[in-house]
């Protein structure tokens, strides 16, 4: 499982254990799996979608600039501002 956690100026709006998160980045859709090589790139305006198990059907979260990145501890997503 991937730990993912998103985070706002304001809060941590998630964290938790999951299969998937497709990130919306100004690159394109990155899709990051337990194991994603690290990385960090810079998020757009979009849904993030998280799937809890394979399979699964997404939760979708809006969310507005910011970065993602990530490490050895998972995926860390500092969004500017997430539709609630």
């Amino acid at each position: 499982m991937l730990h993912f956690e998103l985070v706002t100026p304001a809060k941590l709006v998630r964290s938790e254990e999951v299969y998937m998160v497709v990130v919306p980045g100004t690159e394109g859709e990155e899709g990051v799996l337990e194991g994603h090589a690290p990385f960090m790139t810079t998020v757009r305006d979009g849904a993030l979608r998280i799937y809890a198990t394979d399979g699964a059907a997404p939760v979708e979260i809006q969310v507005r600039g910011g970065f993602a990145e990530v490490g050895a501890n998972g995926l860390t997503v500092l969004a500017e501002h997430v539709e609630d």
